[in-house]
């Protein structure tokens, strides 16, 4: 293993995670690190600097999402192959054509993250936009509401308590332009003194945004019901982090006694439950799980949506619910920042609930997706000899866990020969975990033709 000597400044603006970052990165272009090369965990090297633990795993994981390393389950993390793709070095000549590295091509990607942007309802966007254009009234065009224009509110606020029970008036509501500029926000609302759990594995975007923004962070472990309320009061957090309708990744529904052991947790004392609800609207079995808030008597759970997941990506849309004593805390302290999203955008939306475009478009996507989550169901029925199935019924992904004792990185390894992309679980844990081998498969971006073949080949490189 190699030992990396790095001096850190605690005087400098560049941030402790940044420092060490730039320092790996540096050693790996200048070729002082080659590949292969075993690096210290984020436990030792955390140590070895005298910082947390959680500053390390920052620098980490922006090294790993930009390729300079890799994480092998169960044995460390290593430098990656870079070498030979393109030329760091200055003393490069002069004319000397540059390279650009190339994405590695696919030919099925079972994305736990896509969406069908194929369905996307264009004619009624574009109808809607035209008549929201056609509005000559130059109100339309002036700054809007930082909180998020009133009848958007209004419309969110309809919704969410005829589809997901949410108790909320247009007042609590804030849109911004997707779910990291409204945690941001909330991080400064909530005050910057307060420790924050999250669920391992989590949704690590949300974990590295309150890390990087000077919170302290914990992990807490979960079982079949999700976070473990005795763990959580143990680890001293203020604030729960926790996905009830839907866990990401691992899919948990959260019983409805959990939910209120986690409401008993956040009466007692100056605590709040964050609830991410980012696609809640997405369930094949049953009827859809109503939202945690709808339960809180109490004033303790701030709710998240998101139209990211449910109309397109590029909407960056999303909106936050808040308590009523933490709406004062934003009125008095924070109302004066601009409303991050389009007005423009803003009124299309608001027409598109109010008018019923919205449901109508759901209940497509319902459709389509469980028609999906079946066609892959079924197709990897072959692969239950060596595994099974969770986190289904519900969502955009289920996993594959396998019993035959194979590691993650070997699974990845030979779906990758036959083309497929696949998701190991790993990647989205905050810390090293001892698990069985799981793997992530979404099937919301493939055709079921393509899900059909995509797992055929996967079954066959497996079962090799």
């Amino acid at each position: 293993m190699k030992e990396l000597t790095i001096s850190l400044d605690p005087q400098s603006i560049t941030p402790l995670y940044e420092q060490i970052y730039q320092y790996v990165k540096e050693d790996i272009q200048s070729g002082r690190l080659a590949c292969g090369v075993k690096l210290p965990s984020s436990r030792s090297l955390a140590r070895y600097l005298e910082i947390s633990r959680s500053t390390v795993e920052l620098a980490y994981e922006q090294l790993l999402s930009e390729g300079y390393i890799e994480t092998k389950p169960r044995k460390g993390v290593f430098v990656a192959q870079i070498d030979g793709v393109y030329q760091f070095r200055r003393e490069e000549q002069p004319g000397t054509e540059r390279q650009e590295e190339q994405k590695e091509k696919y030919r099925y990607d079972f994305s736990p993250s896509g969406i069908d942007l194929k369905s996307f309802p264009y004619a009624v966007w574009r109808k809607l936009s035209r008549e929201v254009l056609l509005d000559d009234r130059a109100e339309t065009f002036r700054l809007g509401d930082s909180q998020g224009e009133y009848g958007l509110r209004s419309a969110i606020s309809s919704y969410l308590h005829q589809a997901r029970g949410v108790r909320c008036r247009p007042e609590q509501i804030i849109v911004g332009a997707g779910n990291d500029y409204l945690l941001m926000l909330l991080i400064n609302i909530l005050g910057k003194d307060k420790k924050v759990a999250f669920e391992t594995p989590t949704y690590k975007q949300a974990y590295r945004l309150f890390a990087n923004l000077s919170q302290e962070v914990c992990t807490v472990p979960m079982d079949h019901s999700g976070m473990r309320t005795d763990l959580l009061e143990k680890s001293g957090a203020q604030v729960a982090y926790v996905m009830p309708s839907h866990q990401f990744p691992l899919g948990v529904v959260m019983p409805i006694r959990r939910r209120l052991e986690l409401l008993k947790w956040a009466d007692r004392g100056e605590r709040y439950i964050i609830e991410d609800d980012y696609d809640s609207e997405f369930r094949y079995k049953g009827k859809p799980i109503p939202a945690l808030q709808g339960y809180d008597i109490h004033e303790r759970v701030i709710y998240l949506g998101t139209f990211s997941r449910s109309i397109a990506p590029a909407l960056r849309m999303s909106y936050m619910v808040l308590p009523e004593s933490l709406l004062c805390v934003y009125e008095r302290e924070y109302r004066f920042i601009n409303s991050t999203v389009s007005k423009i955008d803003q009124k299309i939306v608001e027409r598109f609930l109010a008018e019923g475009y919205y449901e109508r478009h759901l209940n497509r996507m319902r459709a389509l997706y469980k028609s999906r989550h079946d066609t892959l169901l079924n197709a990897l029925k072959p692969l239950l000899s060596i595994g099974s199935v969770s986190g289904e019924y519900a969502g955009v992904h289920l996993l594959f866990t396998f019993h035959d004792g194979r590691s993650e990185e070997d699974a990845v390894k030979k779906a990758k020969q036959g083309g497929i992309r696949i998701y190991g679980l790993s990647t989205f844990e905050t810390q090293e975990m001892q698990r069985s081998c799981t793997i992530l498969l979404g099937f919301a971006n493939l055709p079921e033709e393509e899900i059909r073949a995509g797992a055929a080949l996967l079954t066959e490189k497996l079962l090799e």
